[in-house]
């Protein structure tokens, strides 16, 4: 398709241990577009950051190694790159924002000078003039009294202003895709929203693209063009936003939609969490992966893999059942009866 940024096809990062091999992502494709926001969503443990890191070439090999599959940027393979190649456009062309900003920044020097890195180092400015660009990406990003916070350790800073300068030194160099891992993690409601309106400005006057990567399908709503599901490292859903919000094909989907909480405060806002626990990637389970926790189970998905079909308009699901007409979600039952 004209115009993509960056396609990942069936790609396959599976880890070889003492155990077993854990099929971490076990084949997820999805397309990017400049100036698109793609949600990825699933509970943890699906796959999703492994498949960022994957893309990233930031998995050890061994014990990882990638059985299958392609990454490419802006045409160009990521897989099959020098290291020299990925490490000019790692933090440069694909920024990431990672989990936890605390771990991610180092602690034993200043902020502004860890914002000012990749500058130096990508760019070719002189220190003077990376600090500089520094104070402005800090100011940028709402951090106030820039120029004094930016010679502060990040032990200094709160949650939220960590996640901001996080934000600052990813989009320092100006990238064409960022990849946001869980950005608004551990932080209060406000500072969440406040996170997710800043993302969403700087995306419209800088043009780049972003992967919102989440658990939380409320996070994506509003923000996001597309929307991928994630399941035992597979991609079980994709589709647009509206697509995957009101007409869901899969029964994960319905699950993680259950589970949102609502403004409804009658009887049929009660929560109605998934069952069970998702599978261990060394073991998964045969046939489709969420048969041990679907309530609409048949005896085929026990024995059948489903593969991603199209519903028509782009809309993706790997449900056996996704195209049959009568196979729709039916009220939900929080007593743990079939629903």
């Amino acid at each position: 398709m004209a115009g993509e940024l960056l396609k990942v096809d069936d790609l396959k990062m599976h880890f070889h241990t003492r155990d077993g091999v854990v099929k971490a992502v076990d084949g997820v494709s999805y397309t990017l577009n400049p100036g698109e926001t793609l949600g990825v969503v699933g509970e943890s443990g699906s796959g999703k950051s492994v498949t960022a890191l994957t893309m990233m070439r930031l998995i050890p090999m061994p014990p990882g190694k990638i059985e299958g599959g392609e990454v490419l940027f802006k045409g160009e393979s990521m897989l099959t790159m020098k290291e020299e190649q990925v490490r000019d456009i790692r933090g440069n062309r694909i920024a990431m924002i990672f989990q936890d900003p605390m771990t991610s920044l180092n602690p034993v020097y200043r902020i502004g000078h860890q914002i000012a890195e990749p500058l130096i180092t990508h760019k070719g400015m002189s220190k003077k003039e990376a600090h500089a660009r520094a104070v402005e990406l800090l100011e940028m990003v709402g951090i106030p009294n820039a120029a004094s916070r930016a010679r502060d350790y990040p032990h200094q800073f709160s949650g939220g202003m960590r996640q901001r300068a996080m934000i600052a030194m990813a989009l320092s160099c100006d990238p064409d895709v960022l990849i946001a891992d869980e950005p608004t993690t551990a932080l209060d409601v406000t500072i969440q929203a406040q996170i997710l309106e800043l993302m969403q400005a700087l995306q419209k006057r800088t043009g780049t693209a972003i992967i919102m990567i989440t658990h939380d399908l409320g996070v994506v709503a509003d923000i996001a063009n597309n929307i991928l599901v994630m399941y035992a490292g597979r991609a079980v859903e994709y589709g647009s936003t509206d697509q995957v919000f009101y007409e869901p094909s899969h029964p994960y989907t319905w699950g993680l939609m259950d589970s949102l909480p609502t403004h409804d405060l009658t009887e049929k806002s009660t929560l109605c969490p998934i069952e069970g626990q998702p599978p261990s990637l060394l073991n998964v389970p045969s046939g489709c992966p969420f048969n041990p926790r679907c309530p609409y189970v048949k005896e085929e998905c026990r024995t059948t893999v489903p593969e991603l079909r199209d519903l028509g308009d782009g809309h993706l699901s790997a449900c056996l059942f996704a195209a049959d007409p009568d196979f729709k979600r039916s009220a939900a039952d929080c007593a743990g009866v079939t629903r």
